[in-house]
């Protein structure tokens, strides 16, 4: 299975990231209304579901895949140590606030609302969660793992973290 999925990264990384992405942005908002709100299937919200897999097919593989791309080229020091720890900064300081910002401002469109208002009540909450599971992650994944299976990794954790962030950008209803 795993040459399988690194056969398609190598011919289409981007289509790849983005279907896995999709994938597991959906059904981490599932298992957030599921295991974690227990809705049950009546009252599950498929357009809210729909709206997390979108985003994270049409905007996190893609961008996920670039930005991996563009630390591993642009992020080089001598020592590999502070490589990692400046490729995790760099990631936390940037990519992190910058993609929580477009997720939350994408959903309140998406949904009809205000993303001012969206931003507000909910950024500070999603990267205070974020500071305390992904630096750990992202060091581990940019010392261990190859460059091309980078996203899969991120998207195996977001898994949780997509559930994470679905109860945060619903305001934990």
């Amino acid at each position: 299975m795993l040459r399988w999925y690194q056969a398609k990264l190598a011919k289409q990384p981007i289509l790849t990231a983005s279907v896995t992405s999709a994938v597991l942005f959906g059904a981490g908002d599932a298992l957030a209304q599921q295991a974690v709100e227990r809705r049950g299937l009546e009252k599950h919200d498929f357009a809210r579901t729909g709206r997390m897999t979108f985003y994270g097919g049409a905007v996190f593989g893609p961008v996920a895949t670039l930005w991996f791309r563009f630390l591993q080229r642009n992020i080089v020091l001598k020592n590999p140590k502070a490589t990692i720890i400046a490729r995790v900064a760099a990631d936390q300081c940037l990519f992190a606030p910058a993609h929580l910002t477009f997720f939350l401002s994408s959903m309140a469109i998406m949904e009809g609302t205000d993303p001012v208002a969206k931003w507000k009540q909910s950024f500070l909450p999603g990267y205070k969660a974020n500071l305390a599971i992904w630096p750990l992650v992202q060091g581990i994944n940019f010392a261990f793992v190859p460059l091309e299976l980078r996203v899969l990794v991120v998207n195996v954790i977001s898994l949780g973290w997509n559930c994470v962030l679905s109860v945060i950008n619903s305001g934990g209803k």
